[in-house]
């Protein structure tokens, strides 16, 4: 087990393995890394793009550093469902299959909030310390919003807005 801010590739650690048929002197990518070029191909792009498109384009993209090479459909397949699985990428039916597109911070960050709140057992004391530990600003923003006011959201409370 590691102590925290213990790296996991330290210094004097072997590379993980690569993966069978990998080609000779091949590099491993850094954890994440294949995941932050998807994020960014798709914040980059003018919509929703398909595992194919995205494929395509990571394949166009300067990688210094990263290990040459086209990834296989299903890798892109994968990380693009582990992407939405973690609530980063919304994604939308096209035909058989799917399109995605990035969650705005606004959106991921207030799910975040949601799923937290929601896993408490004494809810009205979470929200009670949250709300009390808020910036005058904040807790303005907030009234604002509750009172119907618009504010940044447009009005639109979203799924956390249902009435109790």
């Amino acid at each position: 087990m590691l102590s925290p801010g213990r790296e996991v590739a330290g210094v004097g650690e072997e590379d993980p393995p690569l993966a069978p048929g990998s080609p000779p002197g091949a590099e491993r990518r850094a954890a994440g890394a294949l995941e932050a070029e998807i994020l960014a191909i798709l914040r980059e792009a003018d919509g929703p793009l398909s595992p194919g498109e995205v494929r395509q384009r990571l394949a166009l993209r300067p990688q210094p550093g990263s290990p040459r090479g086209e990834l296989s459909y299903s890798t892109v397949v994968t990380i693009v469902s582990r992407l939405h699985a973690k609530g980063l990428l919304a994604r939308q039916r096209a035909g058989r299959g799917f399109t995605y597109t990035p969650v705005d911070e606004a959106s991921l960050a207030a799910s975040r909030m949601s799923q937290v709140l929601g896993s408490e057992h004494d809810h009205d004391a979470v929200l009670s310390r949250f709300v009390s530990g808020l910036s005058s600003r904040d807790a303005r923003l907030l009234r604002e919003l509750l009172a119907g006011d618009g504010g940044p959201a447009g009005g639109d409370p979203g799924p956390a807005g249902e009435q109790g």
